[in-house]
This record gives C-alpha cells, structure tokens and sequence, in this order.
C-alpha cells in the first residue's frame, strides 16, 4: 500500500518555491504593520496570529464591559498572497465592533498536499481548545482559499465530532468571501492566477497533471473536505460574499451550496454582485459590503456592537 505520508515530487514542488518566499516576506511585513492604538499582535505559531483589542470602539469611548475569557473571537483566514495592508483593512472592521482576531495564513504547499493542511487544521482545533480560547464565542471569515483551510478543519472535526463539538457550539456565524469552488479545473485555475498570472496557462496544465499523478493524495483529499464543507457540523448562521464574473468562485457552484445548506435548515444570507473582483468585494462595494456585513454581525447577538463599521 502507497505511503500517503511521503512527499510529492520536488521538480513539481519547486514550481512553488518562488511563491513560498513571497508569501515568508508578507509574514514579516504584517508584523512591521501599523497597527490602531490599543491593538497588540502577538505571533503564536508559524502562520498564526492573534491581534489582540485592548479597548473598545473609538465611539464607544470606554474599555470593553465584555469579560476576557467570553470576549467574541474573529477566525479570519485570508486569501493564498494577501498583502498585510489589504487583511488589516478587514481586521480593523472587527476591531471596532470588539473583536480580537485571530489571523491564521494558507500556505500553497497545504493546498498540494493536503495530507499537512490536515494536520495543520488538527494543531489550530487543538488551540483553539486551549485553555486561553476555550470559552470564547467564534466567528469565522475566509476569503477564497482561506475556505479550504476551514473546510480541513471540518474533516477533522467530522472525524471526531464528540471531541470537537465544543468547539462547533462555540461557533456563532460564518462569513465566506469569494469561495473557491467549483471542479477541479476551477482549482488550478485559481492556483495558477495566484502564483504566476503571467503563466497562467502553463502553471494550470502543470496543476492538472500533477492532480492527476497525485490523484489519491489530492484529489481525494479535495473531495472528502468538498463533502465536509456541504455537509458542515456547523450550522451557525452564514453570509456569503460572490459575484458573477468571478472565474475562480464558479456562481452557479456557489448558489448550489446556498440551496443545499438552506435545504438542510441553515440560515444563510448572500451578497452577489454582477460585476467584483475575487476577493475585492470591499474595495469594488464597500457600502454595500460593510452595509450587509454589518447587519449579519447584528443579527447575531455575540456582543452589543456600538460602532458603525
């Protein structure tokens, strides 16, 4: 019986290796980051993150009432090559309405082999069962591939529901912006744009056979957390963010996911433009963006929001 556990072939890997660097310097810059005042950060482990609020909104003009040990938790897991200048704009909207975050980064070798973001999502479960976040509230955010660092998680707790169903009850609403979803080609698509836009179409057909090659290592690895995310133990509220021309979150794929999950009893708000940008929303719509987030976040009585966003 094959190995799972073994690593793929490094002359496929090494067409990544470039993107790995990248993505090791945009860690070092979002520690350089301004950050608002009463913000710290606190780096808890490669990839992870914690920006903790010290005080409340500035409108509120007081320090938080919100006892430490309850205070609402933000699980923000951002899109493959995010600029820290662009996930600060969206942890700040949290920070005004009193959440601490908790930023935990994707890694593009994770998404190869999925076998380590497995394990990945195995340590994150673990912390956030430890004894500094085990009583908190939580509220998820992913942007495009941040959706398939989540949907790990899922396995995971799929496999041991009774172990991690504390965690499931702690989770309160769901926030996705611009999933990638969709088949397989729309997975090597997005890689390819992500990585090296300018060779787009070589690194796609690169994509595709090595997912071929390494089928029982990715594809099927993809396809058990596909059903973990349309068959998700967690049934807290959610908001989607897509938009029509979005070549890496397939619409129609996405409207199909809504209609599952409503069918199954789930509360799910959507927000769909005819023309955005993947991952963008905010900055192509940020009235209507903040408008409908805001109100999501109302609707689900975590905390007393004061601020406007």
């Amino acid at each position: 019986m094959r190995d799972l556990s073994r690593r793929p072939n490094m002359c496929t890997c090494c067409l990544f290796i470039r993107h790995r660097r990248i993505r090791a310097g945009a860690r070092i810059m979002i520690a350089r980051t301004s950050l608002s005042r009463g913000i710290t950060a606190h780096r808890l482990c490669k990839n992870v993150t914690l920006y903790l609020n010290e005080l409340a909104s500035p409108g509120a003009r007081v320090q938080s009432q919100t006892p430490e040990d309850h205070k609402p938790l933000m699980l923000m897991l951002p899109w493959l090559g995010s600029r820290p200048q662009a996930v600060t704009k969206y942890c700040e909207i949290y920070f005004r309405t009193g959440f601490d975050v908790l930023v935990v980064e994707s890694e593009v070798k994770d998404f190869l082999w999925p076998r380590w973001g497995l394990d990945r999502g195995k340590t994150l479960l673990e912390l956030l069962q430890s004894e500094r976040f085990m009583s908190r509230p939580l509220l998820i955010h992913a942007f495009s591939i941040g959706g398939y660092t989540f949907a790990q998680l899922l396995v995971r707790i799929s496999q041991d529901k009774q172990q991690y169903q504390a965690v499931t009850n702690r989770i309160k609403g769901q926030v996705y912006d611009s999933l990638v979803v969709g088949s397989l080609e729309h997975m090597a698509t997005g890689l390819a744009k992500t990585l090296y836009p300018r060779w787009e179409r070589l690194i796609k057909q690169a994509s595709m056979l090595y997912f071929c090659i390494f089928k029982r290592q990715t594809v099927d690895y993809f396809n058990t957390g596909i059903d973990a995310f349309y068959n998700t133990p967690v049934k807290a509220p959610a908001l989607i963010f897509f938009c029509e021309n979005d070549l890496l979150s397939h619409a129609p794929s996405v409207e199909k996911l809504v209609d599952y999950w409503q069918n199954r009893g789930m509360d799910v708000t959507t927000k769909k433009w005819e023309v955005s940008t993947h991952a963008g929303h905010l900055r192509r719509h940020p009235q209507e963006y903040l408008s409908t987030l805001n109100a999501f976040l109302h609707s689900l009585h975590i905390v007393p929001l004061k601020a406007k966003m």
